[in-house]
């Protein structure tokens, strides 16, 4: 298609075209420079006088930039091996700043050039190495920011003693340039260097305040990151012998730890197909707060530069951290039945990262942010794979926490479905539910958890029907210690139970009106009896401990001896409650029955148990003490069982001793174990015999697998 011809006035008014120069550039565009020229809040920390102290502080991106252009140089001279000191003070008026090193200089001639034209520096030159054949690392790369920072000044004034030369020579520039003084050429003596005074634009920078505490915080950030290079602002001096490590030490003290420091050297091919060789330095320390709920903070230089937006090195190092600890945590993690998620390992630690390399690559000129480098890349894989081993090995407590920020973070996310899946429960209908039939108060209502149906037949006939209610179990019921939520949710008996009472996992007993607000074990007077009604206290306390506390749950013992007597039925339950019986000379016995379990007994025995009004209430002065029995009996760990199930003729240990000892050891197992270990007991004689007879039946079964073998 053919384009239109548009009608035009016969004078059209045409766009006007100008060239603007680099310092109008600079003054109407700072932020393409320095970044934003708005005051922002940033998430960092200040120094305070022997500490750090994370914080939001008011900044001033392309102000604090501005500042910070002036001290980049200063560094690059370090990196080349020419300063030792730098001097920066900020006078009486917060505006006008002075920064000062010992360096060789320049030409004072290059002057005008170096800090009124962009892309001009010493940074552009290839191949241009150190004394070792490296390439020179640096903190600028464009040639931008000192002569930025002199055309968005209202003063600038320039001292240079050159070394070379042994001459020495000033340079004002006012008004961003547009007025340019000098002085003569002079011989100089004491040290060689550069002095620049300054004072930011106004026009420009809206405030050009100088925020000291931010200033400051620069200067010795720069101090931690060049060790051995001494920094004073306003007559305080930082230098630091250990670097970064040191940075760690002051945020964490005991808890910092050195992860490692390394050089990685590589070579490449700049685009002049020329060869070159390189070397990146990094170093990264740890803060592990294994107590903390914060999550991970991260302190970050590229080549002294703070990079508070991080990229790269952080996604890198905070990556390869964790995929190693997953790595050497896989078989626990499974063996336990837990997930690790990246939270589990990255809370409460913090990393301080510092790293030194040539021609680093940020987003913007304000380098806040790393972008990707594979030169980089492999420095930090092979930087971890050689110094995380060694880290695992060091801080086995610290997997151990690991682990169980795993186990809670799954139960919180278990006791969330529980609490959702239990309100549906709860409105259930339980077939094997005995129920009372009050419906008002309930509070007075009783629930008796028996010992199989054959109990639950007995209490059918003997109990009050109104206030007391009934559910049997089928057998011993599941160790909850050992089992999960959804497991004890989806078990049958445990889901009858919940709903007949009215209790929801996660949801405290308290806090919820119950169907039944007392809870009585029955079960048959022997082991088995005794073994259940553990299983059970076990389940409600791991779940609704405050039940306890309410003396809501309770167990009833089933006489053992039904005694019948000329003046009426007599329920022993011991041996030795049978005794007395049987020295009474005040009734005749006529039978004595002994009962094998709840089945078994008359209905008139279970309206005895049944018509008692308390039973033995299942308390503790210690809710943690108990949950650590709780622990021990129930448990994987079968060591905890076995220092714990001693002969009490070897060893029983006095209540005040061990109180004592747990307050040395943190808890009961550890107590009671310190305690029997220091006992001289028959233990290991009886340990010896019984290794003997078993290495007699072991031979015995093997020689008869042998002769068998031969017929």
């Amino acid at each position: 298609m053919a384009i239109k011809q548009v009608s035009r006035a016969k004078k059209v008014k045409e766009a006007e075209i100008e060239a603007k120069d680099q310092r109008w550039h600079c003054r109407n565009r700072v932020t393409l420079v320095f970044g934003s020229n708005d005051v922002e809040e940033l998430d960092t920390y200040t120094y305070t006088e022997d500490s750090l102290e994370f914080k939001t502080v008011e900044f001033h991106q392309a102000k604090s930039k501005a500042i910070e252009e002036i001290l980049d140089n200063c560094i690059d001279e370090f990196y080349r091996g020419h300063v030792t000191e730098v001097k920066t003070t900020l006078k009486e008026d917060g505006k006008t700043v002075i920064i000062e090193d010992n360096g060789i200089g320049f030409p004072p001639n290059k002057a005008p050039m170096v800090y009124t034209e962009f892309r001009t520096g010493s940074k552009f030159k290839d191949q241009e190495v150190d004394s070792k054949g490296f390439l020179f690392r640096t903190l600028g790369q464009n040639g931008l920011g000192a002569a930025a920072t002199c055309l968005t000044s209202d003063l600038f004034k320039v001292t240079i003693k050159h070394h070379n030369s042994k001459k020495e020579q000033t340079y004002t520039f006012e008004d961003g340039a547009l007025k340019t003084r000098k002085t003569k050429p002079k011989p100089f003596k004491g040290h060689s260097g550069v002095k620049i005074e300054l004072l930011l634009a106004k026009e420009v920078y809206k405030d050009n305040t100088i925020n000291a505490e931010l200033l400051r915080k620069r200067i010795i950030d720069l101090a931690y990151n060049n060790p051995g290079l001494k920094f004073t602002f306003n007559g305080e001096s930082f230098v630091f012998k250990k670097g970064l490590y040191e940075l760690s030490e002051r945020m964490g003290g005991e808890l910092a730890q050195l992860l490692g420091e390394d050089k990685f050297i590589y070579e490449g091919v700049n685009i002049k197909k020329k060869k070159y060789k390189a070397l990146i330095d990094m170093n990264v320390s740890l803060v592990l707060d294994k107590r903390s709920e914060e999550r991970e903070k991260f302190i970050s230089f590229v080549n002294s530069t703070p990079t508070y937006d991080g990229g790269f090195h952080h996604d890198r190092v905070k990556r390869l951290f964790i995929n190693h600890i997953k790595e050497k945590l896989e078989r626990q993690a499974k063996k336990e039945k837990v997930t690790l998620a990246d939270n589990d390992i990255l809370t409460g630690v913090a990393f301080v990262i510092g790293v030194i390399m040539p021609n680093p690559r940020f987003e913007s000129q304000t380098k806040r942010k790393l972008v990707r480098d594979k030169d980089l890349e492999k420095a930090f894989e092979d930087f971890m794979g050689k110094h995380m081993p060694k880290f695992i090995r060091k801080n086995k407590e610290f997997l151990e926490v690991i682990i169980e920020r795993a186990k809670a973070r799954q139960r919180f996310s278990a006791l969330k479905e529980a609490s959702k899946k239990g309100k549906k429960q709860k409105k259930q209908r339980v077939e094997k539910l005995l129920d009372a039939n009050e419906r008002k108060n309930r509070d007075r209502c009783t629930l008796f958890i028996c010992e199989g149906d054959s109990a639950i037949g007995g209490l059918r006939s003997a109990r009050n029907k109104l206030y007391q209610g009934g559910i049997a179990l089928k057998g011993k019921p599941m160790n909850v210690t050992q089992a999960t939520i959804k497991d004890v949710l989806n078990n049958q008996e445990f889901s009858d139970i919940m709903s007949s009472i009215g209790l929801v996992i996660g949801q405290r007993a308290d806090e919820t009106p119950l169907r039944y607000n007392k809870i009585v074990f029955l079960s048959d007077s022997d082991v088995d009896g005794g073994h259940i009604n553990t299983l059970l206290t076990n389940f409600f306390f791991s779940f609704w401990p405050e039940l306890f506390e309410m003396g809501a749950v309770q167990f009833a013992k089933a006489p053992l001896f039904e005694v019948i007597t000329d003046k009426g039925p007599i329920y022993a339950e011991s041996n030795g409650e049978l005794e007395s019986v049987k020295n009474r000379k005040d009734v005749k016995i006529r039978e004595i029955q002994r009962n094998k379990g709840l089945g078994e007994m008359s209905p008139e025995a279970f309206k005895y148990v049944l018509s008692r009004e308390e039973y033995t209430k299942i308390t503790t002065d210690n809710i943690e003490d108990a949950k650590d029995m709780l622990h021990t009996c129930f448990g994987k760990d079968t060591q905890l069982r076995k220092d714990l199930l001693l002969d009490e003729e070897e060893f029983t240990p006095d209540p005040d001793a061990i109180l004592k000892a747990k307050k040395t050891t943190g808890n009961v197992q550890d107590a009671v174990r310190n305690l029997a270990s220091g006992t001289k007991s028959k233990k290991k004689k009886v340990a010896k015999k019984a290794t003997k007879k078993a290495a007699k039946k072991v031979s015995k079964k093997a020689a008869k697998k042998k002769t068998s073998k031969k017929k």
